[in-house]
């Protein structure tokens, strides 16, 4: 399967709406959002891609090694290009990997760990992605002018769902 035909679109969505906002607004503190930013949102779903295409390298996932990079939240035209990025580099083939993380809110740093393969792990990704995306709508309505797409941070099954009941 190419996951990035399915990828691409929602990532491109994610980048074009970036570029619009103002530099201002991508850093802007949203009160519904809980004092979160687009910008925070924006920089968890790319470190999130990230981690997974160094898994891939690896042979194992650990999403929470995110290297929580600022300067993504901060800085709208890097956070784009590392989008661009992401979308020219999940064109790769299923091989399984081992997902690592800390499951427990115990203080006890022990990691369990799970297979997981590569196509598993971009369908999360996507679902994830779209998540914030949904999130991230909900900052550019409180905080922005622009105008996003309809479909902007909806699942793929809740559009094909809404098209059904409009017939």
């Amino acid at each position: 399967m190419n996951f990035k035909i399915i990828l691409e679109p929602v990532l491109l969505q994610l980048a074009n709406a970036i570029s619009n906002v103002s530099e201002k607004e991508y850093e802007q503190k949203s009160v519904r959002l809980n004092g979160s930013t687009i910008g925070g949102h924006t920089r968890h779903v790319i470190e999130i891609f990230q981690c997974l295409l160094q898994g891939y390298e690896t042979g194992i996932v650990n999403y929470e090694h995110r290297k929580r990079d600022r300067l993504i939240e901060t800085n709208k035209n890097y956070a784009v290009t590392l989008l661009y990025d992401v979308v020219t580099k999940i064109e790769l083939p299923n091989k399984n990997l081992l997902l690592e993380g800390f499951y427990s809110t115990e203080t006890d740093m022990n990691t369990s760990s799970m297979q997981t393969n590569f196509f598993r792990e971009l369908v999360y990704n996507l679902e994830h992605c779209i998540h914030h995306m949904a999130l991230i709508r909900v900052g550019v309505n409180e905080i922005c002018t622009i105008e996003l797409p309809t479909d902007f941070g909806v699942a793929p099954s809740t559009i094909q769902y809404r098209n059904l009941c409009a017939q």
